[in-house]
């Protein structure tokens, strides 16, 4: 097993790769930036490296930076947690060359899932339901057009390097097709460097879940069941709750077979997700897989007794998995809080936290990285905290939720906690009766008088 592990990430991430790897004896080395020279993450690894000044650019996306911080501190293997360079090839692959273990894909399962559009296709090779579409990349805004008429509005475009809503567009109707996709292109360019597109026919009443897959280093994969990620906002997840109110033993089971399948065709090794569009039919359609730990990985640990990170380190050291597959015990609801204020359109709120109390209590649990006198850098993504609550029953889960919400007191920068006060008291999010377009309808009620 390894003796050292380096963390190429911040904040609860950080923090939570840090928390198994002291559990498992195993030493850790904390990179980080100069805005984050006061986090928790750096204080709790056994090591610290700074490896660049604020902008992620120059620091948590240096290759060289993370690497020679890497052999200078002797680490055999690098975690890189979620977002920054979790998923680039690149990093996977200099990691090898430099003997350092990527606790993650390989180079090249990255680039063969990547890719949305080569994934598409790898997956109908493996024989898992996808969404009907382009063969490949869109070659311009005529074979759009043309695709989209034999396929039938609504459809839509969407970037293959893309990535949190961006380089995507709903097409309704033809006439609309030429200025949507040239605006397409545009920002996957801008956000990417790669205006590829391709299409899919748009699934209507749309449902994100997604089932969390491990495999292992001899071609063995297992799934440990499904996350309903549709409550989001602008392509990002607001919050999450596995089991999900959709699903049914036989949808569970179709669907993690096909997760499961789809994780032995490309032998992939470590923990990651098949990500599904599920329609209100119950048809399932692969979307995307990522290939990395996901944020809301913690309610999925919460209803089966198990430790994910663990499992990735256990993976990527060369130890077998069992094989079998999970069902959830318990109901697990996941709510991020970012430092957003939801009464302005969940405009960006960094700053200095003055007080905070973090809810406790039987099922509660709590994956954040800030304290009190804790200044919010305004480098990065702004999720400050997840607060998870666990019990029997889905209706418990939420009350559960409620009350630590309610005791959840963050002073000195605005948050979400109000956002998801108002969502657990929401008929329809009370009933599981959502969908991805949820927050299109959901508005916030007006602040209470001070």
């Amino acid at each position: 097993m390894f003796k050292k592990i380096l963390i190429a990430n911040r904040g609860e991430i950080a923090l939570r790769v840090i928390r198994t790897c002291k559990e498992m004896g195993i030493k850790t080395v904390a990179v980080y930036s100069k805005a984050d020279e006061e986090s928790l993450h750096v204080r709790f690894a056994d090591e610290a490296v700074c490896i660049g000044p604020a902008p992620s650019s120059e620091s948590y996306l240096k290759i060289p930076n993370i690497i020679a911080a890497a052999e200078i501190t002797n680490a055999d293997a690098i975690h890189p947690g979620y977002g920054f360079l979790s998923e680039n090839s690149k990093f996977s692959k200099i990691c090898a060359e430099h003997d350092i273990k990527f606790i993650g894909a390989s180079g090249e399962h990255i680039d063969r899932m990547g890719d949305k559009s080569s994934a598409k296709k790898t997956m109908k090779e493996a024989g898992v339901p996808t969404v009907p579409g382009s063969d490949g990349l869109l070659k311009d805004v005529a074979d759009a057009k043309k695709i989209a008429k034999k396929m039938g509005y609504p459809v839509m475009i969407k970037a293959t390097a893309g990535g949190g809503g961006k380089g995507m567009r709903a097409v309704w109707k033809e006439e609309e097709m030429e200025d949507l996709f040239e605006s397409a292109v545009q920002e996957a360019t801008a956000a990417f460097g790669n205006g590829g597109m391709y299409m899919e026919k748009l699934i209507e009443e749309p449902r994100h879940i997604e089932i969390q897959i491990v495999g292992d280093q001899y071609g063995k994969a297992c799934h440990l069941s499904e996350r309903d990620c549709s409550i989001q906002r602008r392509h990002q997840k607001l919050t999450e709750e596995t089991p999900s109110p959709f699903m049914t033993d036989k949808l569970r089971e179709d669907m993690g077979k096909a997760a499961v399948k789809a994780a032995e065709y490309i032998k992939y090794e470590g923990a990651g997700t098949i990500e599904f569009l599920v329609d209100k039919h119950r048809n399932f359609y692969f979307m995307e897989m990522n290939t990395r730990i996901q944020v809301e990985h913690p309610i999925t640990e919460q209803v089966i007794d198990y430790d994910l990170i663990r499992e990735q380190i256990l993976v990527a050291g060369g130890v077998p998995i069992s094989g079998k597959n999970y069902l959830p015990k318990l109901h697990s609801i996941e709510c991020r809080i970012n430092a957003e204020d939801p009464y302005n359109n969940f405009r960006p709120s960094p700053g200095r936290i003055t007080t905070l109390h973090i809810p406790g209590g039987h099922g509660v649990r709590m994956d954040t990285h800030v304290y009190s006198g804790y200044s919010i850098p305004p480098n990065y993504d702004s999720m400050i905290a997840k607060l998870i609550t666990t019990a029997q029953t889905r209706e418990e889960a939420i009350n559960k939720m409620k009350r630590a919400l309610d005791e959840f007191v963050i002073e000195g920068v605005k948050t979400t906690i109000p956002f998801h006060r108002q969502l657990m008291d929401h008929p329809d999010y009370l009933a599981g009766n959502y969908t991805t377009k949820f927050m299109e309808d959901f508005k916030m009620d007006p602040p209470p008088a001070e």
